[in-house]
């Protein structure tokens, strides 16, 4: 195998396509972590990881009313913001919550979002 084939291999997953590219929480802005919360669709998911052991849940376990393409992006944006991290097993992506990291870069916040929700813990309905 060559050099570059072998660099190729490292950064695609077990089903052939790139591995997940993770934000650390330390790089990540305020801003851009209210606005990942800020979405439905992706406070609902946080939620369910927040119930859940980590790598637990794969992206397809989740019941929401989106297509997959629209669940990918919000899946990224979760990533992008520090909130998530995942990783291929297989030719599923299993999840966890990155609570400890973000915990420590913004000490508060993920508990009182999380707090907040335990009453409204539903599934976003399509209609908004």
């Amino acid at each position: 195998m060559s050099a570059s084939a072998s660099a190729e291999s490292q950064t695609q997953g077990r089903a052939g396509r790139p591995a997940p590219e993770h934000t650390h929480p330390d790089e990540v802005s305020l801003t851009a972590a209210l606005a990942a919360l800020a979405d439905p669709v992706r406070l609902y998911l946080i939620r369910e990881l927040a119930r859940s052991a980590d790598w637990e849940r794969t992206c397809g376990s989740f019941d929401v009313p989106i297509g997959k393409a629209a669940l990918s992006h919000h899946f990224a944006v979760l990533r992008g913001a520090g909130l998530i991290e995942q990783r291929d097993a297989g030719t599923k992506r299993a999840n966890r919550l990155r609570r400890a990291e973000f915990d420590r870069r913004f000490p508060g916040l993920l508990g009182a979002v999380l707090r907040e929700g335990a009453a409204d813990a539903g599934v976003p309905s399509r209609s908004r």
